[in-house]
């Protein structure tokens, strides 16, 4: 039986369920409720509410924004609301009328009128069905973000500039430009009842969020858009009560869709125009919810969820707590009834079987975009059918849903109930709102689509060009043209960093160096053939490549001078950026295959022959000599096909006790021939390196400053991860990472002597506890106990050690550990986190480890590596040393430290 079982880390939904006996709860998926099936929880209630208060201002300012019948952005508000939040694939995204489409629908309700306009939203929404059924939304993300982003801030800003003429009293022109060249006129006829009210309400909505103290913090919870337009139109009232107001027209006169008339070519442009934005701008929201509801300020990712409040209760819906839930036995699996308005992952996971502990809750999966794509599709279709706007999901409406505490689709679907029976019972009450303070409202939603971290970025990233010319594009010539000209200059940014070659000839009397500095394809090779040629014959030459990729036609041309050159009596070398010298297969084939290499893709001292034959190799030099770096070849051309990397290898089904033979099915050696042959190439690459370094050690003895102390598994490679050497770390391996408590029952002696041994004799400056991800031992710990009838086997003996981890994890009275930035993945990831806090917790308790802490000369360290990710984590000083409750696991960054050697000077 292993010990540390590795656990596959697919991505895909389907494996990353938990298994039906694990007792862990599938996301926005919680049991159905004792008292009755639909129960809806508190938390989703008032978070619709709040949502709803958000909505329908900004519903109706879209719709004015667009020209468009104003009961039509109420329409769309609840059916984006009922229908993409019942079956869309991000609970908590809330769906409504399109701000990205505002200048895409008015430009089509001037041309074809708003009928057919509905018309074009039906068939937008066919498109999306079609494009969601065939999986294609990760596809739509895979455009540059300089273009999307480019795409949204062209928008926002034709957006303002219609509604700036609103908030002046007067009305917006057809295009963007034309409302540009309009404001100096707009200017010289304002009233001023009408600006007034705008600036109230862009006052109301930059101050709201900043109102200081116990008073901010309770008129927070109402929306700063409801503020604002609730403020708006108490002033209007009575300062200006000539001002234009909302006017609802009767539903009697409400226009239904008709035939589309015009162009087919124009009208099939209209849909995928709408589809595209539309598409564009609720997958990219249902991104941002995802990363606002795993940040920690959200309350479903601050802390761990604690118990349920009530039966039924989704797993969020409770204050933020660091209380787990108890662990208790359940009954045997048995299948849960679905909720209509809580599974949109399937039905909810079953208890555990008898005997198990239940897990704690997981947290959300990443979006289904291709199901929500469907159900915005769905949505569009039947808003269009009713005579509505063109729905997508709304960054602004989603993000208030997340910060008001929901906890899954309830209160998505909710607010659009809500807005439903606004319509038809508040029609009076919205007739008050001034036009201009809705204009106001959406003109600053615009105005934050221009986002200057998205600047910032694509700053960083050097793609200024592509989003600058994006957004005129859009500006200038709409969306769809402005898409298709930031998609050109996109391509021509690549093309020309991909063709930007510099080449340069220094004359250093009897030798040339020639550098290459970029990536040499064919249209570098005239220019580099050029310069080659132009060199003396018989001249002695270095050529310095400084890229990463080299094709076949520039490896062609390069190699044929060489040959040439040489043959006239020159010599040519070639080298790196760092000077190594770059070879041919022959001379580094015996050293491609570095120190954490596994076995079974080792081909150095394969039998002659049996390597896969090499392609065109340039390599760099592997003339080892000491204290020489490791040359990475990784990145040096396409051509570095070494013989020394094989592919990942197909599983092996293996028998007890049975090794495959050298001619097995498996291709595999047998593991002693692996081990002799690994022992022969470290006395042939390694030993000759090292010998001096361990012939001082053998003499001075072992000085070690760390006692590492970690798991058994196989994929933890404590030199590699701690980038240390002999003499630096004194290893403690075992199952599990533990740490048995001194004079336990079934205690273990050899860790305890290790401790002793290295803290009152060797005098270790710090101990450090790894646990790992996907640890066999938690796992078993997680799993099904044994029969208490049946002799405890060796490994459950062992495993003891391990229950104060799992009772910790489920208790109330100590905090969850946890990685920084994000919840735990699962249970598992879970108690491997826990179980290093309790084991240093273990180690205090150790006689010679207090005495030392209480001394000042002793540290703990608390450490997790992700397998998967290579990724290490520490624990923060405050909690590694008992003194902080809240126990977070912060990731260690490239520029940090990379060695517990360095964790006193990092204070870490």
């Amino acid at each position: 039986m292993s010990a540390c079982v590795p656990t596959r880390h697919n991505r895909t939904s389907r494996s990353s369920r938990p298994p039906r006996a694990s007792g862990v709860k599938r996301p926005h998926s919680p049991p159905p409720p004792r008292g009755g099936r639909f129960h809806i929880p508190g938390a989703d209630l008032s978070a619709s509410i709040t949502v709803f208060l958000l909505a329908v201002p900004m519903s109706l300012g879209l719709a004015v924004a667009m020209d468009a019948p104003l009961e039509a952005g109420l329409i769309s508000a609840a059916i984006g609301g009922i229908v993409a939040g019942l079956l869309g694939g991000t609970p908590l995204q809330v769906s409504g009328p399109s701000a990205g489409l505002t200048v895409v629908t008015a430009e089509l309700i001037q041309v074809y009128g708003w009928r057919t306009t509905c018309a074009i939203t039906i068939g937008a929404g066919l498109l999306q069905i079609l494009l969601g059924s065939l999986r294609a939304a990760r596809s739509a993300l895979a455009v540059s973000p300089a273009i999307v982003h480019g795409t949204l801030a062209g928008i926002g800003v034709a957006i303002a500039l219609a509604q700036l003429h609103i908030v002046l009293g007067g009305s917006p022109q057809s295009s963007a430009v034309a409302n540009a060249l309009a404001l100096p006129e707009q200017l010289d006829r304002v009233s001023p009842a009408a600006p007034l009210i705008g600036v109230l309400t862009i006052a109301v909505l930059a101050l709201w969020p900043r109102i200081p103290g116990r008073i901010g913090s309770g008129v927070r919870r109402i929306p700063a858009a409801l503020a604002a337009v609730v403020t708006a139109t108490a002033v209007a009232a009575t300062a200006a009560p000539g001002i234009a107001r909302v006017d609802l027209p009767s539903w009697r006169s409400h226009a239904l869709p008709e035939l589309p008339h015009g162009p087919v070519l124009a009208l099939a442009t209209a849909v995928f125009t709408v589809m595209l934005v539309a598409s564009l701008e609720s997958l990219l929201a249902a991104v941002a919810v995802d990363k606002l509801s795993a940040a920690p300020s959200h309350p479903a990712s601050a802390s761990p969820p604690a118990a349920p409040s009530h039966p039924g209760a989704a797993p969020h819906a409770t204050a933020p707590s660091h209380s787990p839930p108890s662990p208790a036995p359940a009954p045997a699996p048995a299948p849960a009834p679905a909720s209509a308005t809580a599974t949109p992952s399937g039905p909810s996971s079953p208890a555990g079987s008898a005997g198990s502990t239940t897990g704690p809750t997981l947290p959300a999966r990443r979006s289904d975009l291709d199901r929500e794509l469907r159900a915005q599709g769905i949505a569009n279709t039947l808003s269009g059918l009713v005579g509505g706007l063109a729905v997508s999901g709304g960054a602004v409406r989603s993000s208030a849903n997340v910060r008001a505490g929901a906890t899954g689709r309830a209160s998505t679907v909710l607010h659009g109930v809500w807005v439903l029976l606004a319509t038809g019972l508040l029609v009076t009450v919205l007739e008050w709102i001034p036009l201009a303070a809705l204009a106001a409202l959406v003109m600053m939603v615009g105005i934050k689509m221009v986002s200057f971290a998205h600047i910032r970025n694509v700053h960083r990233h050097r793609e200024v060009l592509v989003y600058g010319a994006t957004i005129t594009g859009v500006i200038l010539f709409g969306v769809l043209k402005g898409v298709v000209i930031g998609i050109a200059v996109a391509v021509a940014v690549a093309l020309h960093r991909l063709a930007r070659t510099r080449i340069t000839v220094t004359d250093h009397g009897e030798q040339h160096l020639v550098v290459v500095r970029g990536q040499l394809t064919f249209l570098a090779v005239p220019r580099l053939s050029r310069t080659l040629g132009q060199l003396p014959e018989g001249s002695d030459v270095v050529v310095e490549l400084d890229g990463f990729f080299m094709d076949h036609a520039a490896y062609e041309a390069i190699q044929d001078w060489s040959t040439a050159h040489t043959a006239h009596g020159g010599r040519a070398v070639f080298t790196g950026r760092s000077g190594g010298r770059i070879a041919e297969p022959a001379s580094a084939a015996h050293s491609c295959c570095r120190p954490w290499t596994p076995w079974r893709n080792h081909h150095c001292h394969d039998e002659p022959g049996s390597a896969p034959e090499a392609g065109h190799f340039i390599g760099r030099s592997t003339e080892a000599h000491p204290g020489a770096d490791r040359i990475d070849t990784s990145q040096d051309t396409p051509h570095k096909a070494s013989a020394c990397v094989s592919g990942p290898e197909p599983a092996v089904h293996r028998s007890p006790g049975r090794v495959a033979g050298p001619h097995s099915p498996t291709g595999r050696r047998p593991g002693g021939n692996r081990l002799i042959s690994g022992l022969s190439s470290f006395q042939r690459n390694t030993a000759p390196l090292v010998r001096d370094e361990l012939a001082r050690l053998a003499a001075e003895g072992q000085r070690p400053s760390q006692l590492f102390i970690t798991c058994a598994d196989s994929r933890l490679v404590t030199s590699m991860i701690t980038a240390s050497g002999p003499g630096d770390l004194f290893t403690v391996r075992n199952i599990g990472n533990l740490v048995p408590l001194p004079n336990a029952e079934s205690g273990d002696d050899s860790v305890g002597a290790a401790i002793e041994y290295a803290v009152d004799v060797l005098k270790v400056e710090s101990i450090t506890v790894c646990g790992h991800s996907g640890c066999g031992a938690m796992q078993a710990l997680l799993g099904t106990r044994p029969d208490p009838s049946a002799p405890p086997t060796s490994l459950w003996r062992w495993l003891r050690h391990g229950l104060p981890s799992l009772e910790r994890m489920a208790s109330r009275h100590h905090a969850w550990a946890r990685i920084s930035g994000r919840l735990p993945t699962d249970a598992l990831e879970q108690l491997c986190l826990t179980n290093v806090v309790q084991q240093l917790d273990h180690l205090r308790a150790h006689e010679s480890v207090a005495r030392r802490l209480a001394e000042g000369t002793l540290r703990l360290h608390g450490m997790y590596f992700h397998v998967g990710e290579a990724q290490a984590y520490l624990l923060t000083e405050g909690a590694s040393s008992g003194l902080e409750l809240d126990e977070v696991f912060d990731r260690v960054g490239p520029g940090e430290p990379s060695g517990p050697g360095e964790l006193e000077r990092s204070g870490v």
